[in-house]
């Protein structure tokens, strides 16, 4: 009798909790929407927009083209470098002792693989690095993206 009571009460308990129904509502300060348009404005002021969203940094890739501890030989070939294949980025890093020329902004590691493949003739020392880029935006109707 005891285990049939028991039974009947687990049976109403779990039936009630899983027959909550309500509506959720939120709240929020109108001031958090004016700091929304302000940061906007602020990134449309600056020029870090593109179609009407700011630029972000995520994780991705970048083929590193050249190191050298001189820096202007390290300009020289990032100029080389912008003559040859004047569509992707190319960042300057300083670790000491060495100056690095890193390329592109790529989201996938086949997009740097491409690269690699395309101008290892010309800058035959190449890696791809994973770290922080500045993403690109996503072309729907381009399959061939940089």
């Amino acid at each position: 009798m005891r285990i049939l009571f028991t039974f009947l009460f687990l049976i109403t308990l779990s039936q009630t909790s899983f027959a909550q129904k309500g509506a959720i509502e939120i709240v929020k300060d109108p001031i958090i929407d004016s700091l929304i348009a302000k940061r906007l404005e602020l990134y449309r002021s600056t020029g870090e927009v593109k179609n009407n969203r700011p630029i972000v940094s995520d994780y991705g890739y970048r083929v590193q083209v050249f190191y050298d501890s001189d820096r202007r030989e390290v300009f020289n070939q990032q100029a080389r470098f912008k003559n040859s294949f004047p569509g992707y980025n190319t960042y300057i890093t300083y670790k000491e002792p060495n100056y690095y020329i890193r390329v592109g902004d790529f989201r996938t590691r086949m997009d740097a693989q491409r690269l690699m493949n395309e101008i290892r003739p010309a800058f035959p020392t190449l890696f791809i690095f994973r770290e922080k880029i500045n993403a690109p935006t996503l072309d729907i109707t381009n399959d061939d993206q940089r």
